[in-house]
C-alpha cells in the first residue's frame, strides 16, 4: 500500500481535506499529514474538521511517500511561501511521485515550478497563475497530466478521489 503525504496548513477547505483523506484511509493506504509545525491543530476554514500535524515538513522527506495531496482553501498561500515546503513537492515531482491539488492547492505546485508544460486545473481565481506558470489550463472536473491530478472545487472531488486511487 502506499504512504500519502498529506501537506496542511489552517484555513483549507474542509471538504477537500476530509474526505480524500478519508477515501485514502478507507483504500487501506497509510497518510500521514505534515504542517509547518510537528503537532499544531490545523482546523478547515468552515470550522467542521480539524486535524494534528503528524510531523513537521523539516522532518520529511519525498523519498518516504508515494503521494502528496494539498487541499485548497488558504492553506496553500500559507504552505508555498514555506522554501522546505517548496523544496518538497518539487523533490517529489522529480522522483516521479503522484503530486494532487483541488481549488488552491496548485499554489503551491506553480511556486514548486513543476507545472511548465502540464495540462491542469484549479479554482478560476488562479487560472491565470496557473497560465502564467506555464500550464495549459483546461476547466475540467479533474486533469490527470502525468504524475500530476488537479481539480476545481469541492464539487469535483469525487472525480479527484477517484483518479487519486487510480493512481496509487
Amino acid at each position: 500500500m502506499a504512504k500519502v503525504c498529506f501537506l496542511l496548513d489552517n484555513g483549507y477547505e474542509d471538504s477537500e481535506m476530509k474526505n480524500p483523506y478519508d477515501a485514502v484511509n478507507e483504500a487501506g493506504h497509510e497518510t500521514v499529514v505534515v504542517g509547518i509545525e510537528k503537532g499544531a491543530e490545523l482546523k478547515g476554514k468552515k470550522g467542521t474538521v480539524s486535524y494534528t500535524s503528524d510531523l513537521s515538513i523539516s522532518e520529511v522527506k519525498a523519498d518516504d511517500y508515494d503521494a502528496v495531496i494539498i487541499p485548497g482553501g488558504s492553506a496553500p498561500e500559507a504552505l508555498r511561501v514555506n522554501d522546505e515546503v517548496v523544496q518538497f513537492v518539487k523533490q517529489a515531482n522529480e522522483q516521479g511521485k503522484v503530486i494532487a491539488g483541488i481549488c488552491h492547492g496548485p499554489q503551491v505546485m506553480i511556486s514548486a515550478d513543476i507545472l511548465k508544460g502540464v495540462s491542469a486545473t484549479s479554482y478560476i481565481g488562479i487560472r491565470d497563475d496557473l497560465k502564467n506558470a506555464g500550464s495549459t489550463f483546461l476547466d475540467q472536473e479533474v486533469v490527470v497530466d502525468g504524475n500530476i491530478i488537479t481539480s476545481r472545487t469541492p464539487k469535483d472531488e469525487p472525480a479527484f478521489i477517484k483518479e487519486i486511487l487510480n493512481k496509487l
